[in-house]
């Protein structure tokens, strides 16, 4: 079975942002996953190719480079995947109320 933007998001909340106890795709940092069929990747296995188009909660986060890393990383761990590109944007800028419900409530900040 062919890999799933569903399957990036769910991997992609293994990386959490390292001021927050919270995952990237949870704080609404994730604006957008791409998943591709790589035809000319070797192997076995259907590869897939995958973009990700993704945020900060702000410019200034002195944390950035290492998130992006961190997602580069996991992604590279998922077999099914044999091309990553990870973009970082900056409009629309990110807002709290990107925040997913369940993670509002672990912050302590639920309505």
């Amino acid at each position: 079975m062919p890999l799933t933007e569903a399957d990036v998001l769910q991997a992609l909340r293994d990386v959490n942002d390292p001021e927050l106890p919270v995952n990237i795709v949870d704080l609404g940092l994730v604006y957008k996953v791409t998943v591709e069929p790589d035809l000319d990747a070797p192997g076995m296995l259907p590869r897939q190719k995958v973009a990700v188009v993704m945020t900060m909660t702000t410019q200034g986060c002195p944390a950035h480079a290492m998130i992006l890393e961190q997602v580069r990383n996991r992604l590279a761990g998922v077999q099914e995947i044999s091309w990553t590109e990870v973009e970082l944007v900056w409009e629309p800028a990110w807002t709290p109320d990107r925040i997913s419900p369940a993670a509002q409530k672990k912050l302590g900040i639920a309505s």
